[in-house]
């Protein structure tokens, strides 16, 4: 690519810029908390239909993915919910990409929390405002219109470019697995996920558990003969911080330098007891533990369930009546590619030639669909998006202008730098 497109490229977004943030802003505008993503869905496959790429809309067959290796229970389906690929069509010899992304977001409540409304998509102070415009429609915004911008100038590229808009990121993933179990793969993604624009060849896992307990039961008046599982309870929390400290301690990982915040192991939830009157005889314990890449995933669950073992067997009342742990609800395994894949070089690359500075290469805080294409696609995947994790799911979230630009620009120049490399 010469140096004339490169900047022609440049130039195009700059003068686009009015029109990239008021295509977030629509984005933002439509409600699409996981389980609603119709809305949302129909009108990117409109957009992306209008701008001339192919595009692979569809539903996801549930009896069919609960098949997968990598399908973790739900409780709902997928009807009307429809996963989309879009290929910009390559004109052949360069390596293929794929661009992956959700539009799924976490409830708002009543919006008690937030100055406006979630989803005014308000400017102000240099930011967009609004439930998804950090995780992760500026991320999609990205993708779509840095493919949009290529086109538009006729430099497609020689290798196919897939954007891939899922579903249901925030409770299973399952839509990135539904792209994979429909044979969508690339010689390399690029996953949209809040990254503060640094390059994250790696992301951590994430483990939901709950502990059920069984206290002695009690009438109030001779509450003195019971056993009160809030009491059992609040040792098993002890006894989950205890194994938090420990894996602080002991793990480690070049790309999670602060263990502390990397490894979260908390219980989250504390439900005990059924009325104010009554002697609390069970609790149910909700929690999460964090992992981080090359770690032995179940090895971990084991480490949990050893551990209120241990403690229990220590309880008189707990060691004949152990807790249950069990691991139900998001389970997402942590993933990474080499830090010197040149997938992470490309990226490094364009984010340093537009704003003369060295990325930041770190691991995600958070979970990420790039686990399923690491590992079940054959698609070695980095994350680099403009929204911040710090800021994700947060009331009165925002994203950065300057820096969704700058996401669209680096989109544009890695896109075509990849995609014109031979296989």
């Amino acid at each position: 690519m010469t140096d004339t497109n490169r900047q022609k490229i440049l130039d195009a977004i700059d003068k686009n810029r009015d029109k990239a943030i008021e295509f977030l802003r629509d984005m933002v505008r439509i409600p699409s908390v996981t389980g609603d993503e119709a809305a949302i869905q129909k009108f990117l496959n409109n957009y992306l239909s209008k701008i001339g790429l192919k595009v692979d809309m569809w539903e996801t067959d549930w009896e069919e993915l609960k098949k997968h290796p990598g399908y973790r229970p739900v409780d709902r389906g997928y009807e009307g919910r429809p996963n989309i690929v879009a290929t910009l069509k390559g004109t052949g010899g360069g390596k293929s990409l794929l661009l992956n992304g959700h539009t799924d977001v976490i409830p708002v409540g009543d919006g008690a929390g937030w100055s406006d409304d979630p989803w005014s998509a308000q400017i102000k102070d240099g930011r967009i405002y609004g439930r998804g415009s950090c995780d992760m429609k500026s991320g999609v915004a990205s993708h779509i219109l840095a493919v949009e911008f290529l086109k538009e100038l006729g430099l497609t590229p020689k290798g196919d470019v897939l954007i891939n808009i899922v579903i249901d990121e925030e409770v299973s993933g399952h839509g990135t697995l539904d792209t994979v179990a429909r044979g969508y793969k690339a010689d390399a993604g690029i996953s949209g996920e809040t990254s503060d624009l640094a390059v994250q060849p790696a992301c951590i896992g994430r483990i939901w558990f709950e502990i059920e307990i069984q206290g002695k039961p009690a009438g109030i008046q001779q509450r003195y003969l019971g056993v009160s599982a809030i009491e059992l309870g609040y040792k098993i929390v002890k006894a989950v911080q205890e194994l938090e400290d420990h894996r602080v301690a002991t793990v480690r990982h070049p790309l999670y330098p602060k263990p502390l915040d990397s490894l979260p192991c908390i219980i989250g939830s504390f439900q005990a007891g059924n009325y104010p009157s009554a002697f609390p005889a069970t609790a149910l314990l909700k929690g999460s533990i964090g992992t981080v890449p090359s770690e032995d995933h179940e090895g971990v669950k084991q480490s949990l369930v050893d551990q209120i073992a241990r403690v229990a067997a220590a309880d008189p009342w707990m060691k004949d009546h152990p807790p249950k742990v069990r691991f139900v609800g998001y389970d997402a395994q942590a993933s990474e590619i080499p830090r010197d894949h040149s997938i992470v070089q490309t990226v490094s690359r364009t984010y340093t030639e537009i704003t003369g500075k060295q990325p930041e290469i770190s691991g995600r805080q958070g979970a990420a669909d790039t686990r399923f294409l690491n590992l079940y696609a054959d698609t070695p995947t980095v994350i680099f998006g403009p929204g911040s994790t710090a800021v994700m799911h947060s009331d009165d979230e925002y994203v950065s202008i300057e820096d969704y630009i700058t996401a669209i620009k680096v989109m544009a120049l890695s896109i075509y730098d990849w995609c014109n490399t031979a296989k």
